[in-house]
């Protein structure tokens, strides 16, 4: 009985579409450092470490329900006011994640589109664009979670991402770090690279996400040049 030849490897996307905190900003720690000082004070004893696990991933509003369950009603300009104070921290104390711009640099080199998808707010995430010197090579590609009715694990980030670039979702590689985003990319209909800086490789591969553990890989993943895909 013959054994049938291998599959091929898909090629390369035609557009990619990243994640930004913890795939361009090396922003958890900073972050979660802010998270954690907040919640401390109104009575939920937090580390950085434990809003990690807690929140990686989560959209400001998803985050509500479950600090209020631990706190009580919060202030009604609560999150307005925490994301002017992320904001303010990430012009000044933001840094990329190591290979990142290198990365979206090659991307773009070789002729493909790409945007941003982030559960970060509207005015934090251009911040950070800003910061790490990439708002320029993302132009108005760049979505938050205020601009689409449903937040990351759910698919309208990535599918609004992918309609910005003018490529169907199929046909677009995403670039995550988390579980909740590599779900959402992955319910868009999208081919996911899973970071594993953050989130267990294993976890990623499980849920159907390709892992690799330095951005430098990347290019050569999308089938781009550099290592084979």
């Amino acid at each position: 009985m013959s054994v049938p030849p291998p599959a091929r490897p898909p090629g390369p996307p035609r557009a990619v579409l990243f994640d930004c905190d913890g795939v361009l900003a090396d922003s958890e720690g900073l972050v979660n450092r802010i998270v954690a000082e907040d919640l401390t004070a109104r009575g939920w004893r937090l580390s950085g470490e434990e809003a990690h696990e807690a929140f990686l991933g989560m959209a400001l509003p998803d985050m509500l329900p479950v600090i209020e369950a631990r706190v009580g009603r919060l202030p009604p300009h609560w999150a307005q006011e925490l994301a002017h104070r992320i904001t303010g921290a990430m012009l000044v104390e933001l840094e990329p994640v190591p290979g990142a711009e290198a990365a979206v640099r090659a991307v773009i080199a070789a002729g493909l589109p790409v945007a941003v998808a982030s559960n970060s707010g509207r005015e934090e995430l251009q911040a950070k664009l800003r910061r790490l010197g990439l708002a320029e090579a993302f132009g108005d590609r760049v979505l938050s979670f205020e601009d689409v009715a449903r937040p990351k694990p759910a698919p309208d980030l990535y599918r609004a991402a992918a309609e910005a670039c003018g490529v169907p979702p199929a046909e677009c590689a995403v670039v995550e770090d988390s579980l909740l985003g590599a779900r959402a990319g992955i319910a868009a209909g999208c081919r996911v690279f899973g970071f594993a800086r953050g989130t267990d490789a294993a976890v990623l591969a499980a849920i159907g996400a390709r892992p690799f553990a330095a951005m430098a890989e990347l290019p050569g993943l999308l089938g781009l040049g550099g290592a084979p895909a």
